[in-house]
């Protein structure tokens, strides 16, 4: 009653033995594949983790000096911008880890959010009556008036340029991730489980246990059994591509930590940009919103601080090097990867589970 294992010879297999040895090859198949996976997941988990570090060590540094703008040059409202800039940076970090927001949307409601202080602290520094609905007023105005000029629009451009290739790689990474866990999960057929019990059992029913399958048959059979895998060989190799293409990007002219690091100048040239143009943007601010409550003989302007060049923190310096000493090492090991779909069968017919060195082997019908 044997299905598989049909020999003219006597056997000592049963149907229910064949049965245990299609479970096996099935439960060994996957065993192997995923062994073969391992040091490529492990690679690109581990490069997700210090790409991700990178990524938030930089933003720390960037966050920090640009408070640090503010209680340096901009003491008056130093304490308030604080929840603003702190946003920023959370949208920044949601922007590069994928979720669904827009560099745009962050820059401008960061600015949003810092024309009322600009505009109560240091253009009118008398206002003491700072409502809910003067606020949202100046800041539904903001848009209208720009007093922040061009350097708004100009963060917005250079940041979504270096942003967009560390957002995409960092999703890229991680499909990558999902394509080799679906690998490893591919179904085996009847077909390819009868023919892989044939190649590696069969010769146990006739009590040969220690022959091994001949390594052209053994190529024939996995290649049939990973067909549907193998077919990934050119999706795999174009998206080794994407991958060295985003790396370059990041660190070609867009660069991720040069444009980090000048959120605290951009931000400082449109206050001062603000500053300078007080008496316009008052005019039309009294206008739109009315005029607030005024302290009793007026504060004059607060003078414009020159900020203090922030020397280039140690973190920043660890940062930026571990971040392309990261992209250099990873592209180079994806590299090599690029054929391991093409050659999984040739891999997984390689070390003990065929025959190389002996003159004899098992070919699916017999001893050759």
């Amino acid at each position: 009653d044997l299905q598989i294992c049909q020999h003219r010879a006597p056997t000592c297999c049963t149907k229910k033995m064949e049965e245990s040895y299609q479970a096996a090859v099935r439960r060994e198949r996957t065993q192997s594949i995923q062994a073969l996976n391992f040091e490529l997941k492990y690679m690109i988990v581990g490069h997700i983790t210090a790409f991700q570090e990178a990524f938030e060590s930089l933003l720390r540094f960037a966050e920090n000096r640009t408070s640090s703008l503010f209680e340096t040059a901009y003491r008056p409202m130093a304490k308030e911008a604080a929840e603003p800039v702190k946003e920023l940076f959370t949208d920044i970090s949601l922007y590069i880890l994928g979720a669904e927001t827009t560099v745009e949307s962050a820059v401008l409601r960061f600015f949003d959010s810092l024309f009322p202080l600009v505009y109560s602290r240091l253009i009118n520094p008398g206002i003491t009556d700072l409502s809910e609905d003067y606020t949202e007023c100046l800041r539904l105005t903001r848009q209208d008036i720009n007093p922040f000029g061009h350097y708004s629009k100009n963060m917005v451009t250079e940041l979504s340029k270096s942003l967009w290739a560390s957002r995409m790689l960092s999703q890229a990474l991680s499909l990558g991730i999902e394509v080799i866990n679906t690998t490893e999960h591919a179904a085996l057929t009847k077909e390819c489980s009868r023919a892989l019990v044939k190649m590696q059992y069969c010769p146990h029913c006739q009590g040969l246990t220690l022959i091994r399958p001949c390594v052209g048959y053994c190529l024939n059979v996995m290649r049939g059994c990973l067909a549907s895998v193998s077919e990934l060989d050119a999706q795999w190799r174009e998206y080794i591509s994407t991958l060295e293409y985003l790396t370059n990007e990041m660190a070609a002219s867009h660069d991720l930590e040069n444009a980090l690091s000048g959120i605290w100048n951009s931000v400082n040239e449109a206050i001062l940009h603000a500053q300078l143009n007080g008496p316009q943007l008052s005019a039309t601010v009294d206008k739109v919103c009315g005029q607030p409550k005024q302290q009793e003989g007026n504060l004059s302007s607060a003078n414009v601080v020159p900020v203090k060049h922030v020397t280039e923190a140690q973190t920043f310096v660890m940062a930026h090097a571990s971040l392309n000493n990261k992209r250099r090492e990873f592209i180079s090991y994806m590299k090599r990867s690029r054929t391991f779909y093409a050659s999984i069968a040739e891999r997984l017919c390689d070390g003990d589970l065929v025959m190389r060195d002996s003159s004899t082997c098992w070919n699916g019908e017999d001893v050759v």
